[in-house]
Parts: structure tokens; C-alpha cells; sequence
């Protein structure tokens, strides 16, 4: 079985995302930066794994997702891919790695290719990107693009609100979608878009959109698996479902396990050689 509620064993590719979308089966993601979480998660079932940038926030403790750099996604990326026999594998590009130009862009996607043994890269921005888009995907390497809330730009948003509620960010984001569909990109994410735009978004491209923050119109979801098994506390944005409280359960768990060290209770007899 390949995992929860998944009958289908086979590997799940960009192909497939799109047959998803075709048939109007919705599509499963989630993060995930190391070995052990990208193994139960696959196991679980899911269709997609994204290697975010979000690594900055979640690994390091990084307020913004701007310090990571190839080297460190790379890392995170060739972990994942250890673990991962079903679900297909996306890796951000980051920050300063695909902006200063279609040179760059090719040269460190394939480095992320190569050295990692992802299945795609993403990249955040709509038509000022699409030349450099256009390169990768003529290298033969697979692109999602993401739209609407982009944490790269955090420094010239200023907050990290919804976007396009205004009729020309809204227009913008339709069409950056359509030239990015256009060009080849195997998915669009939507980050904290309104709902109606992302359900209109999805009904007007060819490919699936993945929404986080952007309702249920479109054809599949993503969170941060730190998020939504509640290890991390004190974020709780609208879109944010918790499946779980690990941060309670290991809490406690931790606590027990130093009060047995202290009290002498462990290790015991059966547990000694």
C-alpha cells in the first residue's frame, strides 16, 4: 500500500500533477526538509513535497526565508530525496539564486537538479521572471511557479498580508499566471490570494494551482508540515489547519524522559547489556 487512503504506488510526476487537475483529483502537498519527516510524509501518502525556503524560518529560526542559499537548499533537497519513493519532489529556488539573470538561473537550477535528485524546482514572480523561466525549461528541468504572496519580496511588500484584493494586482496575477502556464510551467502555487481570484486563476490555466491561504477553489493545497502538526506555536494565520500538538506531545514526552534520567528509572534492567 502506498500509504494512507493511496491505492496509486506509482511515482508521482509533473505529468501526473496535470492529469490530477484534468480528472479533478485534488492534489496533496506539504513541506519537508530532512530524511526522517519526508519519509513518513511520503509514506502518509502525499502527491507532492516541497523543499521550501521556509527551511530559514522553520530550521534555522531565520525571520525571513532571504538567507538561504543553493548550497544549504541543496542539503535539505538531497535529504528529502533519501527518503522519498512516491511523491514527486519540488525544490525552491532561493533568493539571489534565479534575480540577477537567466545565466544564473539556468547555472543554479541544474546545480539543484543534479545535486540533489529533485523532480522540479519553484521560483516566485510572474512575466519579470519569464525569460529566465523560459531558460530552465529549456534545459529540460521542471518549473512551478508561485504567484501572489512571494516571501522573496517581503522587503518591497512590507507586510505579509493577502495580495492582488486590488483590481490591477489582481489582473496582474491572472495574467502572470497565464504567460507562466503558457510557457511551460507544470504548476502555479497561490499564496494568500483571495478565494474567488485563485478559483479563477484555476478555472482559466491548463495546470494546477496549489494553494496555501487561497481557499478551496484550487486544485490542491500545501502547508508547512512543522505548521500544521503543531510543533511550531504563536502562528496561526486563517488558512493554518493543525492536525496535531507535537509540540505538546514531544514536550511532555522530553519531560518524562529527563525526569526518568534524574530519578534513576531509566535506563533499567531490560534496558542495559
Amino acid at each position: 500500500m502506498a500509504g494512507y487512503l493511496v491505492s496509486d504506488e506509482r511515482k508521482v510526476t509533473t505529468h501526473r500533477f496535470i492529469e490530477m487537475k484534468q480528472k479533478g483529483e485534488k492534489i496533496s502537498m506539504l513541506t519537508s526538509y530532512d530524511f526522517t519527516t519526508a519519509g513518513i510524509v511520503d509514506k502518509a501518502g502525499i502527491d507532492g513535497i516541497l523543499i521550501g525556503d521556509s527551511a530559514s524560518n522553520v530550521m534555522v529560526g531565520n525571520s525571513t526565508t532571504l538567507p538561504m542559499t543553493v548550497d544549504q537548499m541543496i542539503y535539505h533537497a538531497r535529504s528529502v530525496v533519501n527518503a522519498v519513493k512516491r511523491a514527486l519532489v519540488v525544490c525552491d529556488m532561493p533568493f539571489g539564486s534565479y534575480q540577477t539573470g537567466v545565466h544564473d538561473g539556468v547555472t543554479n537550477a541544474i546545480r539543484i537538479m543534479k545535486e540533489s535528485g529533485c523532480d522540479a524546482v519553484k521560483m516566485e514572480g510572474g512575466v519579470e521572471i519569464l525569460d529566465t523561466v523560459k531558460a530552465i525549461l529549456d534545459a529540460g528541468i521542471p518549473v512551478m511557479a508561485h504567484l501572489g504572496l512571494t516571501p522573496q519580496s517581503i522587503n518591497k511588500f512590507g507586510t505579509y498580508a493577502v495580495r492582488a484584493k486590488e483590481d490591477r494586482e489582481a489582473a496582474k496575477l491572472i495574467s502572470d499566471a497565464k504567460a507562466l502556464a503558457e510557457a511551460g510551467c507544470f504548476g502555479v502555487t497561490l499564496e494568500k490570494v483571495p478565494a474567488a481570484l485563485a478559483k479563477q486563476v484555476t478555472d482559466e490555466i491548463s495546470v494546477p494551482t496549489i494553494g496555501i491561504g487561497a481557499g478551496n477553489g484550487c486544485d490542491g493545497q500545501i502547508l508547512v508540515v512543522a505548521d500544521m502538526l503543531g510543533m511550531t506555536q504563536g502562528f496561526s494565520p486563517r488558512f493554518l489547519r493543525r492536525y496535531a500538538n507535537l509540540n505538546e506531545v514531544m514536550t511532555d514526552a522530553i519531560g518524562q524522559y529527563v525526569s526518568d534520567v534524574k530519578s534513576g528509572d531509566f535506563p533499567n534492567e531490560k534496558e542495559s547489556y
